[in-house]
């Protein structure tokens, strides 16, 4: 108990005065004479033993009654020691991330913190919000109140040592203000450990939300590819995140047009996979929807497929060329092809991958321009002659990476080994091809310091990639070489047309960094934008000759089939999707946090301190006893005898 005026209690030592004029209060009987007392001599013994006890009673109340009176005027009180700081301080995280749509027992989570947040605190109470988007300092609910019901989920999360630290950021300098921090989240475990340190300088409050039910299907991803009728299927995998056995239809919609549907099972804890069937030849607006209602942002999977444009080759030759025709077709490939001494240079800008023919001498101009070619992500591929002039080859070499370029030697060696590992031959081959038939070459140039692709029986290399470049290390003709009759060739130069050009992916994950190549030209200060509905967003983008590069990490923010526009038209399409790493709902134990209480409820918890921030005055329950203890004064003189 504590006292608004302890200075009033000195009024106590007044209590010796009654006692005082108790004990010294004598009275003097007279002595009445009567012929005959002794009968009465009992009855005056008793009478002055009940007189003595009434005067101890009287004394007492009336000590009581004062000692009340005295405790009343000093106004005491209980109050715990948050409730005597005259400065509070209070930060509020409230997670929206999307596992927090989940439903809890009264609505979805996210959306009944905001409920309980706003029900259970006084408009004009002082505190900070933040998200993991937005942050509302020093404000009150009354102004926020419309701000709050507005937000949306994040496809973002701050981790949750991270909300702690921003959290204790947001308080001001004051060491005189007691301080609190309440973390609202469902704590799933996809961030790792819970690694939030609480070093006591402020109260740590864990309101830890959880879903009624903890089950949970997702699309994980898609992906495409060519059957054996060359039709392209769409791949959806999805993944069942509970124990429990699960059915679900999935379909597929074209521009918001539904174009097939089908039904899947999925085992407790297992994926499954549904197929469709896509239009060739085409572009497709694509988007895959199931149904369940745990959580619906992985529910839906966007993809974007683009009507295929052909690819750029230019064949600078001093040799045969009719292979490298036969291998880059027409109907992907623009090819165009130039003896050294009639080549045209504007053509080198309006390629995607130029191929050296046995070109004999490299001159320092054509390597200037094929440097600037492929800084602007082109790439060259390099076929030596034989009779090649070596030094202006090690000048083409070093201009595209370290390493050495060796005179020309005359053994006969084979291609045995295949570096699978390269994205060369990423998805050629099902299984490590180790007896394949090993083409052989007469002479070659020994090459040194590259990422290799083929080797000889000895590991030299026999093909190499440094940067954009692609070098073989001797000529491909027939009288050096049987290569050309190798079914290992038509992989390798196809992939290196296929990979000059880098395509958008089926779909891109939003928070995550993304390049891709769009095939325009740009004016001076003209920029492409990234356009959905009636959001337009201008993302990072770099001019180079006849295409763009763009890269986009912290935009677009919402998912969906975005269009790049140059001017007004509708250049290609690109796919943008959530990340998946909230689908599966399991959480972390946060009794196990040190110097943090924990909660299941933000309402119980913000009434729990919002009652220790009461003073309990009770100076009018002292005030009731002194007039009682005076009621029973006044009962002890007038009725007791």
């Amino acid at each position: 108990m504590q006292f608004k005026h302890p200075e009033i209690l000195y009024a106590l030592f007044a209590l010796i005065i009654p006692i005082l004029v108790h004990l010294f209060q004598l009275r003097k009987f007279k002595k009445v004479a009567f012929t005959n007392v002794a009968f009465l001599k009992s009855v005056t013994l008793q009478t002055r033993k009940s007189s003595q006890i009434k005067k101890w009673l009287t004394l007492l109340a009336r000590l009581c009654a004062l000692t009340a009176l005295i405790i009343a005027f000093a106004q005491p009180f209980f109050a715990s020691k948050d409730a005597l700081v005259s400065e509070r301080e209070l930060v509020v995280y409230l997670d929206n991330s999307f596992s927090m749509e989940a439903k809890g027992p009264k609505g979805p989570l996210f959306k009944r913190a905001i409920q309980e947040l706003l029900a259970s605190l006084s408009g004009e109470e002082q505190l900070s919000v933040f998200t993991n988007d937005k942050v509302f300092r020093n404000t009150t609910l009354k102004n926020l109140k419309e701000e709050l019901l507005q937000l949306e989920y994040s496809t973002t999360q701050l981790s949750y040592e991270a909300a702690y630290l921003k959290a204790k950021k947001l308080f001001s300098k004051s060491e005189a203000s007691s301080k609190r921090v309440i973390l609202v989240s469902d704590f799933q475990q996809h961030q790792g450990g819970l690694k939030i340190i609480n070093e006591g300088e402020s109260v740590l409050d864990l309101v830890q939300l959880k879903p009624v039910v903890e089950e949970n299907i997702a699309i994980d991803s898609v992906y495409i590819q060519k059957d054996a009728a060359n039709k392209l299927i769409a791949k959806v995998q999805l993944h069942n995140y509970g124990a429990t056995k699960k059915e679900t239809a999935v379909s597929l919609y074209d521009n918001t047009k539904l174009i097939a549907k089908t039904g899947v099972t999925l085992l407790g804890d297992a994926q499954e996979e549904a197929s469709f069937v896509l239009p060739t030849n085409s572009t497709v607006k694509g988007e895959i929807r199931i149904e369940d209602p745990t959580i619906r942002y992985d529910n839906t999977r966007y993809f974007a497929v683009n009507a295929p444009d052909k690819i750029g080759v230019l064949i600078i030759n001093e040799d045969d060329d009719r292979f490298l025709k036969n291998i880059f077709t027409k109907d992907e490939f623009v090819v165009e092809s130039y003896a050294l001494d009639d080549l045209d240079y504007n053509a080198i800008t309006n390629s995607n991958l130029i191929v050296l023919n046995e070109v004999v001498d490299v001159p320092q101009a054509l390597i200037n321009t094929l440097n600037t070619f492929a800084a602007g992500g082109g790439v060259v591929c390099f076929i030596p002659a034989s009779t090649g002039l070596v030094s202006s080859y090690r000048q083409l070499y070093q201009t595209f990476g370290s390493g050495s370029w060796g005179a020309l030697e005359k053994q006969e060696k084979k291609v045995t080994t295949i570096h699978f590992s390269h994205p060369l031959y990423k998805g050629v081959f099902d299984n490590k091809v180790t007896n394949f038939q090993y083409p052989s070459i007469q002479e070659f140039y020994p090459i040194t310091g590259a990422n290799t692709l083929l080797s000889f029986e000895d590991n030299s290399p026999f093909l190499i990639q440094s940067g954009n470049l692609f070098a073989f290390a001797g000529a491909l003709n027939i009288k050096n070489s049987n290569f050309k009759n190798a079914p290992l060739i038509v992989p390798t130069l196809y992939n290196m047309g296929k990979q000059s050009v880098q395509r958008t992916d089926l779909y891109c994950t939003i928070g995550q960094k993304t390049t891709y190549e769009v095939d325009a030209t740009l004016e001076s200060d003209e920029i492409l934008s990234l356009v959905h509905k009636s959001e337009r967003i201008i993302p990072q983008q770099q001019s180079m000759n006849n295409k763009v590069i763009i890269t986009t990490k912290d935009a677009p923010k919402v998912a969906g089939v975005y269009a790049v526009v140059q001017k007004k038209d509708s250049i290609q399409l690109v796919a943008y999707n959530y990340g998946t790493k909230e689908s599966r709902l399991i959480y972390h134990d946060v009794s196990t946090v040190a110097g943090a209480s924990v909660s299941d409820e933000l309402s119980t918890l913000l009434t729990s301190v919002k009652a220790s921030q009461e003073i309990q005055s009770i100076w009018k329950w002292f005030v009731i006893f002194a007039l009682l203890f005076l009621a029973i004064e006044v009962f002890l003189l007038k009725f007791v005898q």
